[in-house]
């Protein structure tokens, strides 16, 4: 038995999440067709995470175990001929046995993608939350800073979550202006609850708005709980950008 550690790209854009569902198509299900076909046998894959629908990935990684004798170079090009074009294999390796997706995981990378402009593109309208309204990014940096560090994320967590650890360790949480005008929103952390990144941009853009201080947001993070219904940020403007199978470099910093 081989174990492989395949990591792909996707546009959610037409699935219902990445995890397979009974009545409706994810992109888990479309990955263990294809494989399956190459491999001459049922596979059935590990994600390293879920993604909701209409979110996309970069760099999300997938672990199976199989008997297949496909080499794991010949696995990309392989793919490339057989899976919709929507989602790509554009690396394949061999890993140690035990070596799970999700398990092994030490730290991940999401971005989101904020466009402010007068009028929407209807090109990106799939990839970004188009707005209407300046954001003020300084306050959103400023915002966003105290999520760094090891705290009780309760407050971004949405409901219908599974039972997990509220306490989680943020090693980066930033705005970057590119030069079209795009904000893009970084935040790399050894977890995530559910809707937590979405449930954070929605914040820090309400906090860019001036419709909330920071002062206030840091009271309603810290209290942990909320007396309001969160809506999160849409879903087409969240990646799962990377995930790290190695300690972060942050991960010895001074917790908070």
């Amino acid at each position: 038995m081989r174990t492989l550690k395949l990591t792909f790209a996707y546009d959610g854009t037409n699935y219902h999440g990445f995890q397979r569902q009974t009545n409706a198509v994810t992109v888990q299900q479309i990955i263990e067709e294809k494989l399956a076909a190459l491999c001459g046998e049922p596979v059935t894959v590990a994600g390293s995470g879920r993604t909701d629908t209409g979110v996309h990935a970069k760099g999300q990684v997938v672990s199976l175990v199989t008997n297949g004798t496909i080499p794991a170079g010949n696995l990309v090009r392989a793919c490339a001929g057989v899976l919709p074009e929507d989602i790509v294999l554009w690396q394949a390796e061999e890993a140690q046995e035990g070596f799970h997706a999700r398990y092994s995981a030490c730290w991940k990378r999401y971005c989101y993608r904020v466009l402010p402009k007068p009028y929407n593109d209807p090109f990106l309208r799939n990839y970004t939350w188009q707005l209407r309204d300046q954001l003020d990014v300084a306050e959103m940096n400023a915002a966003a800073a105290m999520l760094v560090g090891t705290h009780d994320f309760s407050f971004f967590r949405s409901a219908g979550s599974v039972q997990s650890s509220p306490v989680k360790t943020i090693y980066k949480a930033e705005w970057q202006m590119l030069a079209d005008g795009e904000l893009l929103f970084t935040i790399e952390g050894n977890g995530f609850l559910y809707h937590m990144v979405r449930n954070i941009v929605w914040n820090l853009v309400e906090v860019g708005r001036g419709k909330k201080s920071v002062a206030c947001l840091a009271a309603e993070f810290v209290k942990g709980e909320r007396d309001f219904r969160m809506v999160p940020a849409p879903a087409q403007g969240l990646y799962l950008d990377y995930v790290g199978y190695a300690q972060h470099s942050a991960s010895n910093a001074k917790k908070v």
